[in-house]
């Protein structure tokens, strides 16, 4: 079964010809070279392709993309706000390793304890909060200059402080 890691989302309709602008959390630009689909969740665990027939960097964490068969401004905004999903292997070849979203994946350790792996990251003016699968929970662990310990690139762990009871609201 192929893993999927969401990057970020369709914001808006672009021109007039079916353009949407996607703003992600890359942590680079791309233009998303090589990358044949990026992909909608309809139902959970029910990922749809849709097709890239161009793609074109713009800032650091927007990309204008053309997709096939959309070839309208109403078309395109039946898109927006839809998440985008890469597919794994498309995921670790665009995502700026020092972005936090290139956590997805890796495993979150506090102190001697593995917490789970990393399956969300949601970035925040002063802080990251990462989201975890505790005790069959979804649980949000903020991650910060002094919470975070070290990044472990190799071995993709992240070894974290976590303030005492905070795991205990998701027991």
């Amino acid at each position: 079964m192929s893993q999927y890691f969401k990057i970020g989302k369709f914001v808006a309709s672009h021109g007039l010809n079916g353009d949407l602008v996607l703003q992600h959390s890359l942590g680079k630009k791309s233009a998303l070279n090589d990358v044949k689909a990026l992909f909608i969740e309809e139902q959970p665990g029910n990922f749809m392709p849709y097709f890239i027939e161009k793609a074109t960097a713009k800032t650091n964490d927007e990309t204008w993309v053309k997709i096939e068969g959309i070839d309208t401004k109403e078309s395109a905004r039946k898109l927006t706000p839809k998440e985008i999903w890469l597919l794994e292997s498309d995921f670790n070849q665009h995502t700026a390793s020092s972005s936090p979203i290139a956590f997805l994946g890796y495993s979150m350790i506090d102190g001697e304890t593995d917490l789970g792996e990393i399956i969300e990251v949601i970035e925040q003016p002063h802080q990251i909060l990462c989201t975890i699968l505790y005790n069959g929970n979804e649980a949000l662990i903020p991650v910060h200059e002094a919470s975070l310990i070290k990044i472990d690139k190799k071995n993709r762990k992240v070894y974290v402080d976590i303030p005492e009871g905070l795991l205990d609201i998701y027991a």
